[in-house]
């Protein structure tokens, strides 16, 4: 699976407005240009994301975005869905019973994907904009690239 510009460039705005906001509305011109990204793409993701209700926009001189909730109440699948990602590891239909096969059967591994699917729906559901901004992330997955894989190189090297 492969997330799309759209979801983490979604996500990288909302950290952004959750660190820089402070109760006042940030002009989508210094999201942009703090996070490299396009304002016009940006101006197409914050429709979305007003529209699933995760933002409010603010008119006038010294307008902007605001966030809809609290940091802590807003969850990293929700502004995923919001901009239309979905969060899918398999090539059939969610929630039909019809496989990717052309005689609409389940392939072999079907159930492994999809699980994994699930589980990183869950994950990202465990992740608010809060944890983002206080950098509760767990930073260990580095530990599994390269030759450092459980069995791997690195311990028979040793």
């Amino acid at each position: 699976m492969k997330l799309s510009t759209k979801g983490r460039y979604a996500v990288m705005a909302m950290v952004d407005l959750a660190s820089h906001s402070r109760g006042n509305p940030v002009a989508l011109a210094d999201i942009a240009e703090r996070q490299e990204i396009s304002l016009s793409y940006l101006e197409q993701l914050f429709g979305k994301l007003r529209k699933g209700g995760l933002v409010k926009s603010v008119r006038g001189p010294g307008g902007g975005y605001l966030l809809a909730r609290v940091p802590q109440q807003t969850r990293v699948s929700d502004i995923i869905l919001a901009v239309d990602e979905p969060i899918q590891t398999t090539r059939c239909s969610p929630g039909t019973p019809a496989g990717c096969h052309n005689n609409k059967g389940r392939c072999l591994t079907h159930d492994l994907w999809e699980e994994l699917g699930n589980q990183i729906y869950l994950y990202l559901s465990s992740v608010s904009l809060h944890d983002i901004c206080e950098r509760r992330i767990l930073g260990s997955s580095g530990m599994f690239h390269g030759g450092d894989r459980p069995g791997g190189s690195v311990a028979a090297a040793q």
